[in-house]
This record gives C-alpha cells, structure tokens and sequence, in this order.
C-alpha cells in the first residue's frame, strides 16, 4: 500500500491499535510463565484425567469448549497464547499430535460471536448497529455451537490426532 501511496507511514502507524500490541506483548510471558511454573503441566494433567479413559476426543472438545468460554471475556489472541501451552502439555500427555490441539483452540478463538469484548470488529459495529450484549449472547452462542460440531467432525480429518 505504500509503493502504491495507498497510504502513508504517518496513517499507517495510526491504523495499528497499540493496545492490541502492548495486551499481546504482555501475555507472552504470562504464557512462558505459565509453562515455566509448572501451571501448564498441572492444567494440562486435569484435562487428561478428567474425561477418563475415554480417549483424545473428549479432552480436544473440553480444551475446545474452555477456550470458547473464555473467549467472552478475554480477547482472542491473549487467550491463545495463555492455552498455547496447556494445549501442547496436554496433547503430548494423551500422546497426540499437538498441531490438532492447537488447531482447535484457534478455531475456537476464531469463533468468536459470543461477546462484544471477543474480538475488536465485536467491538466496532457494536454502537453503530445499536447492539447489546445480550444480542451477541442470543445470536453467537448457536452459531458457536455450530462451528463447534463442524470443528469436531472436520478436525480430525485435516489434522489427523496421530501423527
């Protein structure tokens, strides 16, 4: 855009939203920490025992729904990089290939209808539509649960859980 003169550095810089940047930056080491304390492992250790020995399935549908829960209150991508790595202790305790673990969590975090604080463009068309929050309740959660059971059916298939 700027060899183009779409848009200068001046207009370019003010696009970014810093806030983002700056709530990113800092969950990252609260990520690392988490991994680093042994919180993570902990987590991750009560998701594999709490479905029992029902397999993978469960324990990808329960780190699934948690990421979507919480999706209503923390935005999106300082939730993925704070189950980032529970996701990946978790996948290697079952014994499964990560990149499905992680894959449901993004695409938990990309579904992300159920709250105005979810997602930045949640947040913008909020006044402008005259939408309250309770309209992103009543109209989010079933489209969530759609994603959610096309996400279960198609996961496996494009990330096998072996590797």
């Amino acid at each position: 855009m700027g060899v183009f003169r779409c848009l200068d550095m001046e207009g370019a810089y003010r696009a970014i939203e810093w806030r983002a940047v700056f709530l990113i930056a800092g969950m990252m080491p609260l990520g690392t920490a988490m991994e680093d304390t042994g919180a993570a492992s902990l987590f991750a250790q009560g998701m594999v025992n709490m479905p029992g020995n029902l397999g993978p399935r469960p324990v990808i549908m329960g780190l699934y729904a948690i990421t979507a829960i919480a999706m209503t209150i923390i935005p999106t991508a300082a939730l993925v990089l704070l189950m980032a790595p529970i996701v990946v202790e978790t996948c290697s305790n079952l014994g499964v290939s990560p990149h499905t673990g992680m894959m449901a969590i993004a695409m938990a975090a990309s579904a992300s209808f159920t709250s105005p604080i979810s997602h930045p463009a949640n947040i913008l068309v909020m006044v402008p539509g005259g939408y309250r929050f309770v309209d992103y309740v009543k109209l989010g959660v079933p489209l969530a649960l759609v994603v959610f059971v096309a996400v279960m059916i198609t996961l496996p298939v494009f990330w096998p859980l072996y590797p």
